[in-house]
């Protein structure tokens, strides 16, 4: 590997993140809060590091192996928590490191599990300004993938892109929309920042205030789920900006290539596509189960129950996490499918996490063309979606991906358990984990936080969800032995 090289991207990455904070500090100003010194303080300590890492490894550029770009990207997101974490910690909003390098991996890998909000811990709108617009932020970043970001715009990261980009963009195949990858990066850019500023100016006009919308546009765009308010979206009690947000986040986990192909050639393609197809089906589907159980069962058939409902599997579905109301309150049967819906996910090419829809719909394609093999042993039934024949590699690595991603749940909630943690908040808190999701069952619910977490428990839930951010394969290969072999 090129260790110069990797500690050179670092570095700059690490400017980059510095500079990023100074929009934190503007609203510290704005807003007259204490959190500014404190602010400045984390931007000087992380570009200090940044250019001493970037300066002293200086070395003509060279052409990054597939090595090297596991290990910028796996590293890159580990460093940026550690100096994300560093304006809630040094202001004092959140008092322990532990408790802000969570709240730092939770937002970069755009989760939204919080130690905030609570009562015995935090309340939302007690912390400044500055430091909750930092932890939007961290969503912004975050969401896109900052590898990809650094590829568009820093044209020092132009090397190597190749293997930047294919192990940071999430799902089974990292397709390039045009011949370069930086030229695709920054169309991707592009349409998140474009999103973002039309999310922003919608929710600005529907009442909220400038701060609170920018705030939720980030975590409706990244599927993050970070809000200013403790209770959420519930707090607004808005049907208006409810259907708002129900729309950017069905558009954030739909996969971006189809967005560019509209916008770029005026082609309405969303349709035509098997993955959105199935995507939108199932949203509809579980929209319309869940509120005839819940109207059947609590509320009565109304409007406001077909919107709780789109609202929350939109939501979960899509790995964002928003909440309008307490889901643990409805009857069983919802609930069941609300915990499967912390494994599904949206499409790939988007910003959402979880399994992802082309995953689940491959791994049933397989099993219907098995289950047509063991009938007509002689037969070839090639397995395709779409248009599409699926090469051998990208069906084995899919189920590979499924297997690895049951076993870490599974691991994942035992070792939860046995800190203490009781069964269902384990077991929905290691799903949530994984998949990027943010709220759980039991006691990480909507209306509830994770910062009565064991330390370990916090420690081992902040790795899960970087290894869910990054597709668990681009972190496990680093234990390889083979991978470190020259």
């Amino acid at each position: 590997m090129h260790i110069k090289s990797i500690f050179n991207i670092l570095g700059a990455i690490l400017v980059f993140l510095g500079i990023s904070m100074l929009f934190s500090a503007a609203w510290s100003v704005y807003y007259s809060e204490p959190d500014l010194i404190p602010i400045i303080k984390s931007t000087i300590i992380t570009i200090a590091v940044g250019l001493v890492l970037f300066i002293f490894t200086r070395s003509k550029k060279i052409e990054l192996t597939i090595k090297d770009g596991y290990a910028v990207v796996s590293s890159a997101w580990l460093v940026m928590a550690i100096f994300s974490a560093l304006p809630a910690y040094i202001s004092g909003a959140i008092p322990t490191y532990t408790d802000a390098f969570f709240e730092a991996m939770s937002g970069l890998t755009t989760t939204g599990a919080s130690i905030l909000g609570h009562p015995s811990t935090n309340i939302i709108e007690n912390i400044p300004h500055g430091v909750l617009f930092w932890r939007s932020f961290t969503h912004f970043i975050g969401g896109m993938g900052i590898i990809v970001f650094s590829i568009a715009i820093l044209p020092l990261l132009g090397f190597g892109g190749v293997q930047l980009f294919r192990a940071e963009v999430a799902g089974p195949v990292a397709d390039k929309l045009t011949p370069r990858v930086k030229q695709t990066a920054k169309y991707l850019w592009g349409i998140y920042v474009g999103f973002v500023i039309i999310e922003t100016l919608i929710l600005k006009l529907e009442g909220m205030t400038w701060f609170d919308s920018l705030c939720h546009s980030f975590g409706t765009m990244a599927t993050g789920g970070f809000s200013t308010k403790s209770a959420s979206i519930g707090f607004y009690q808005s049907p208006l900006i409810e259907w708002t947000i129900i729309l950017f986040m069905f558009i954030a986990a739909t996969n971006f290539s189809l967005h560019f192909i509209f916008l770029s050639r005026r082609k309405f393609g969303y349709l035509k596509d098997s993955e959105f197809r199935f995507y939108l089906g199932t949203a509809l589907t579980l929209m319309i189960i869940i509120a005839i159980n819940i109207s059947m069962k609590l509320y009565g058939f109304n409007l406001d129950t077909i919107r709780n409902s789109a609202f929350t599997v939109i939501s979960l579905l899509t790995s964002t996490g928003f909440a309008t109301e307490d889901f643990e309150m409805w009857p069983s049967f919802s609930r069941t499918i609300i915990f499967f819906l912390f494994f599904i996910g949206g499409s790939a090419g988007s910003t959402t996490g979880a399994l992802k829809i082309i995953r689940t719909m491959l791994v049933f394609k397989y099993l219907t063309v098995e289950v047509r093999r063991l009938i007509h042993p002689k037969g070839v039934f090639p397995l395709t979606i779409g248009n599409r024949i699926i090469p051998d590699n990208v069906i084995n690595n899919t189920l590979g991906f499924y297997l690895f991603y049951i076993v870490i749940f599974i691991f994942t909630a035992v070792l939860l358990s046995s800190l203490g943690i009781d069964v269902i908040t384990a077991t929905t808190a290691s799903a949530s984990a994984i998949g990027n999701m943010g709220p759980g069952l039991g006691n990480i619910g909507p209306m509830d936080n994770w910062g009565h977490f064991p330390v370990l428990a916090k420690w081992l839930s902040s790795f899960v969800m970087l290894l869910g951010r990054l597709e668990i394969f681009t972190i496990m290969v680093l234990f390889s032995r083979s991978f470190w072999r020259k």
